[in-house]
């Protein structure tokens, strides 16, 4: 089922209108789930940082045991012939994805150059600058790499996600903070968390249980840059429950300001919202650099 709407499929060397069928029943990404994508967002005839997103589906594949079939240059040219299909004024999110065809030894094994890869196209509004999100806590944990492969951008990883979302909206809230294998502060079931106190940006520090995002290290450089303190460290729930501002950070919404930890309010913070118009300033100048 689409999200979006308006989608165009690349697939088998061109591009087609319309949720075409890409995947067979038979193939090793269906029935044991060796499937890996990766996400970039097109606004107002910008796509930031929509190369390193090519190069990290890459990396999502090899850590899956995916040979990767086109060059993050290649993908990035047949996503922007895609992308020349809508108005530049559209909200598109970009999805290239790869999967396994064929397994190798005992079936389980994905055999070295049978892949299969798309690209997704298909409008999905950037949401409401206004909009907040409210967090609470969940019993699902993120993995280490000893058990999952967390160092890829893997469809199999998601299913621990949903669950934590579900919980979350069980107990009314939208989303959730994650704990890591330690009890510490990862991240949400669906971005990268960033908090502020005292005129200071916290992140959780890359321990190998989250991957730490395109858009949140774009944040972090954004930030920086501009005489902002961000400190990647250790994080524990109750850091968050002290904090003065809190924001979540991923590529299909950008920015996301959290307005309550459970019993904890927050406001819509001015490094919230400097943190946005500094990554849209970055993407405007980029694309004409």
């Amino acid at each position: 089922m689409a999200t979006g709407s308006n989608i165009k499929t690349y697939f088998n060397g061109a591009w087609h209108d319309g949720d075409i069928p890409v995947i067979r029943a038979a193939d090793h990404g269906a029935w044991l789930g060796s499937n890996v994508f990766d996400g970039a967002r097109y606004v107002d005839g910008l796509a930031p940082d929509l190369m390193a997103h090519c190069a990290r589906v890459n990396r999502s594949a090899e850590a899956l045991m995916i040979t990767p079939s086109h060059s993050p240059k290649a993908m990035y040219e047949i996503i922007w012939e895609g992308l020349a299909r809508y108005p530049v004024d559209a909200a598109v999110y970009i999805r290239p994805m790869y999967w396994a065809l064929d397994g190798g030894e005992l079936g389980i094994l994905p055999k070295a150059g049978a892949t299969g890869f798309a690209i997704s196209l298909e409008e999905i509004p950037m949401p409401d600058p206004k909009k907040t999100v409210r967090l609470t806590t969940t019993s699902f944990r993120r993995p280490v790499l000893a058990d999952n492969v967390v160092n890829a951008k893997a469809g199999c990883l998601y299913p621990n996600n949903a669950r934590m979302l579900l919980e979350a909206k069980t107990k009314g809230f939208d989303n959730a903070l994650v704990a890591d294998a330690m009890g510490n502060v990862a991240e949400t079931a669906t971005a990268n968390v960033f908090m502020v106190r005292d005129g200071v940006v916290y992140t959780p520090i890359p321990n190998g249980t989250f991957l730490a995002g395109i858009t949140r290290a774009r944040h972090i450089k954004n930030l920086r840059e501009n005489g902002i303190t961000v400190v990647e460290t250790v994080l524990s729930f109750d850091d968050f429950r002290r904090a003065d501002e809190v924001f979540l950070t991923g590529n299909l919404q950008k920015i996301t300001p959290v307005s309550a930890f459970d019993e904890i309010t927050y406001e819509i913070g001015p490094i919230s919202l400097k943190a946005r118009d500094l990554y849209w300033d970055w993407a405007r100048n980029e694309a004409t650099s």
